[in-house]
């Protein structure tokens, strides 16, 4: 696959930028700019510096095109076969690569590029970087994990890439997403509970659901929903 710095069009694809942005995504900026790592999860990267840095794409579009349902955001689902969250619904994303840089820097930028390309196919060209949120912790696969908030400025063709990888790749709007009838509380034998959306025939639950209902929040698109309504998952989830 095309590393995002094999090119000029990745490159500059891999800094941030705010301008030109639609205005229904200023609460989204204003969110970015403002959250704590502690509103968004528990989950903390540890602070002896453990834990595999990576980065998923959280990529808005407008969802205007033919039959266009509004504003959207880009998902795709893990192949069962994987190790890691198999047939999880999920952001595009992986672990940063050496190629990638800095972790601290533009690293997790190009990482969410690049991981986005080779799961979904998507031109980076087409999409532009406006924030990242602070780093969060899954702990039952290790990855620290820096979402780089984007605009779909210039949609391009997605699907399948790799099958191994990759079992679906679709779009949902926010308006499901924000759909109280489409919100429930999923709970795992485990003991875990949190936030889940059942939209377009996917669960999206775990990091990914926690990562969209704390977004819904603080941009002030969350409305009322029903937390006792409840999804139970058994010990392969």
């Amino acid at each position: 696959m095309t590393r995002a710095s094999d090119t000029q069009g990745h490159a500059r694809g891999a800094e941030l930028s705010k301008d030109g942005l639609p205005g229904w995504l200023d609460p989204v900026v204003r969110a970015a700019e403002t959250v704590r790592p502690t509103q968004l999860s528990r989950f903390l990267p540890p602070a002896d510096g453990a834990g595999r840095q990576s980065a998923v794409l959280i990529l808005f579009g407008d969802g205007a095109g033919e039959g266009g349902r509004g504003p959207e955001l880009l998902l795709m689902e893990r192949a069962g076969s994987l190790r890691s969250h198999p047939g999880q619904p999920a952001f595009p994303g992986g672990a940063l690569d050496p190629e990638d840089g800095d972790p601290r820097g533009e690293g997790p930028l190009r990482a969410a590029l690049r991981e986005a390309e080779e799961e979904t196919g998507l031109d980076p060209a087409g999409v532009q970087l406006f924030g990242v949120l602070p780093k969060l912790y899954i702990p039952v696969s290790g990855f620290v994990v820096t979402p780089v908030l984007a605009w779909w400025r210039e949609p391009s063709p997605v699907g399948v890439v790799d099958p191994n990888e990759t079992a679906r790749v679709f779009t949902v709007p926010v308006a499901d997403l924000t759909d109280p009838a489409n919100r429930v509380t999923t709970v795992h034998p485990s003991g875990y509970r949190g936030p889940a959306f059942l939209v377009e025939s996917a669960l999206v639950w775990g990091f990914t659901a926690g990562v969209i209902d704390r977004l819904l929040h603080y941009a002030g698109w969350e409305r009322p929903w029903d937390r006792e309504k409840q999804v139970p998952l058994d010990w392969r989830a």
